[in-house]
């Protein structure tokens, strides 16, 4: 039987699923874990959830009961019932990243969690149970930098010669408007860079979306600012190798995966004030963090980087030598496993 059961009930491949994925990778090599739910881009033993609440009936040889790894609300709910309602012999862990308070219904279902793992020092202010803060990891295998990055542009098809992009839905509180109010500003000083808003927009954000196009339209920069929708899992690490710099400009983040995937592809980041940023940032030698909501200050400090391509290279350097220091996927699953194990040994 599985030692531990993750689940996925999002059909949709979202940052959350990002980081279940690479973490769950890393535990499938020394720990009988199964995937529930949703598949997941290289990880194995995928089981519906009907199978994960009736093979939990068993504990795993050798442990007191299995452990149930949740990180949304209806995973939350599902792993309740199965646990005070079936009554099976698992532990519930939840993962939380949200550096603000939990409205009522999700406070509800982490006050009944046998254990919470916070991402941050913030986010565990909010949450009870808090057990260990372990922050999110890139894969390293997965996120890599390019022999020539300048030949994997080209590749892209996408024109010019520098590529900037954003990555995430395609919404007010990912910050996409300022994304594009920033390269509208940035691109007539740069006409060799074109920018990619990389992600989808709910249904409730179409408009979002078409006003941010026709806005787009009406600079006459429709070629450069392009808009390429949500990219498969498998392709985000090539289009990371391409690029020369990640702008993320987040009303809210909880703690933002994007400019790691950047990094650990030997790409600096400009980001808004908010999530982990500042902390991946290195003090300003990976990235580069200015005010929120302040999209001018992106933009200056997104021409500036541009127009020095000694300083580009050298946060590129250090950008790499930051994530594979202090923000590897394997890192943050060994920070997990102390937390099973813990569970385990109270019995």
């Amino acid at each position: 039987m599985p030692e531990v059961y993750v689940t996925n009930f999002n059909p949709n491949f979202t940052g959350v699923s990002a980081t279940a994925a690479g973490v769950l990778r890393v535990q499938q090599r020394d720990l009988d874990a199964a995937l529930v739910g949703h598949r997941l881009p290289g990880c194995e033993t995928l089981m519906i959830r009907k199978a994960a609440i009736a093979a939990s009936r068993t504990p795993p040889a050798g442990k007191p009961f299995s452990i149930w790894h949740v990180r949304r609300n209806p995973e939350m709910r599902v792993a309740i019932w199965a646990r005070d309602v079936l009554r099976l012999p698992i532990k519930i862990v939840f993962t939380s990243a949200a550096q603000r308070r939990h409205s009522m219904y999700p406070r509800w279902l982490i006050n009944r969690m046998d254990a919470v793992i916070a991402t941050t020092e913030e986010a565990a202010t909010f949450v009870p149970r808090v057990k260990a803060v372990v922050p999110h990891g890139v894969d390293l295998d997965t996120f890599t930098p390019p022999m020539d990055r300048a030949a994997s542009w080209t590749k892209l098809g996408y024109g010019g010669k520098i590529g900037l992009a954003t990555v995430g839905r395609l919404r007010p509180e990912k910050g996409t408007d300022l994304f594009v109010d920033a390269m509208l500003r940035v691109l007539p000083q740069h006409p060799d860079a074109v920018a990619l808003v990389i992600g989808r927009a709910a249904r409730v954000h179409k408009k979002f979306e078409l006003d941010l196009k026709d806005r787009v339209e009406a600079a006459g920069l429709s070629d450069r600012i392009l808009f390429v929708g949500e990219l498969p899992p498998e392709q985000l690490p090539i289009v990371m190798q391409g690029i020369s710099l990640l702008v993320a400009m987040p009303r809210y983040e909880g703690y933002g995966m994007t400019p790691l995937e950047a990094m650990a592809s030997g790409v600096p980041f400009i980001a808004s004030d908010t999530g982990y940023y500042r902390a991946f940032g290195a003090q300003g030698t990976a990235g580069t963090v200015v005010g929120l909501y302040d999209y001018e200050a992106g933009a200056d400090e997104v021409v500036a980087l541009l127009s020095d391509d000694g300083r580009l290279k050298r946060m590129s350097a250090a950008a790499l030598d930051q994530v594979r220091a202090h923000h590897s996927v394997d890192r943050e699953a060994d920070g997990i496993r102390k937390v099973y194990e813990d569970l385990w040994a109270a019995g």
